[in-house]
């Protein structure tokens, strides 16, 4: 859709620009419309024998007062409406040609991180909260929110235990720094359930098997807590800017956060492993 939009935009562009160095692009036709539905009219709306009888009128030719649009003044504004007409096209290629193009939950750069938390993370070993009771991801309005999320893998064990580090501090630093209870929606998911996910549309996920790093064990799911509920509705102010502040700490730990995305992902942070895209690319080539 976005890129219909920009193909829409990009040919009015040309359009308006060649009516501004060409006006004979936009007169011509308008005056030959004219022309044609003063003749048709001419004969509609007199009686047919005095239309008979009475001459054709004798209309100004077209082609002695305006210059047809295939003869311009000079061969040097064709060449430079064509050079400008080629410059968004150009951009656009050269911008394409930087690097690969992929998903925004499949690129592999890592974030700095915060040094501090860094040297945190090769210290204390935090331990997994206890589960939540399964009917608190069975609500209506979880369902609304998040369908299928309570057939959901929230396991721990399954997900890297490096990135599970990174994630229990950022559920620490969230409640001891802003006061918010955070709880994992989703961490290791299957391929099958990937794909089942793909198929509700782009608005649930644009990646599937194998373009996710669910499938890894490198990404989480996660959401807030209040008063014994899951909060996970974006159009809560409490929500919104715990999302804020939970994107700035996952950031802070060396994670990447999909509040940054095109498609606002703004529960998931993931773990751009060193080496994983490789693996990724293995899987999808068998």
């Amino acid at each position: 859709m976005q890129t219909g939009w920009l193909w829409a935009g990009f040919a009015l562009g040309c359009a308006v620009l060649a009516g501004v160095v060409f006006p004979g692009w936009w007169s011509s036709p308008w005056q030959r419309l004219a022309l044609t539905w003063r003749r048709r009219h001419a004969v509609q709306w007199s009686w047919p024998r005095q239309a008979a009888r009475a001459p054709r009128p004798r209309l100004p030719v077209i082609g002695a007062t305006v210059r047809p649009w295939w003869r311009p003044a000079s061969w040097q504004t064709p060449v430079a409406v064509v050079l400008l007409l080629a410059m968004p096209a150009v951009a656009v290629l050269g911008w394409g040609l930087r690097g690969p193009w992929m998903l925004d939950g499949f690129d592999d750069r890592v974030g700095v991180g915060d040094e501090r938390i860094t040297q945190l993370l090769a210290g204390e070993h935090l331990v997994p909260p206890p589960p939540l009771p399964p009917e608190v991801f069975a609500t209506a309005e979880v369902e609304i929110e998040r369908p299928m999320l309570a057939l959901a893998d929230r396991r721990w064990e399954q997900m890297d235990p490096d990135f599970v580090q990174r994630l229990l501090w950022v559920f620490r630093i969230m409640k001891e720094e802003h006061g918010y209870d955070m709880a994992l929606l989703e961490g290791w998911r299957s391929p099958e359930r990937q794909n089942q996910l793909a198929a509700k549309g782009a608005h649930v996920t644009q990646a599937t098997a194998g373009q996710s790093y669910h499938q890894w064990g490198l990404a989480a799911d996660c959401a807030f807590l209040r008063n014994g509920r899951l909060v996970i509705s974006e159009r809560d102010p409490w929500a919104m800017e715990g999302y804020r502040r939970y994107g700035e700490v996952a950031e802070r730990v060396g994670l990447t956060w999909g509040g940054r995305w095109q498609m606002l992902d703004l529960g998931h942070v993931e773990w751009r492993k060193p080496g994983v895209r490789e693996a990724m690319r293995a899987v999808r080539g068998r």
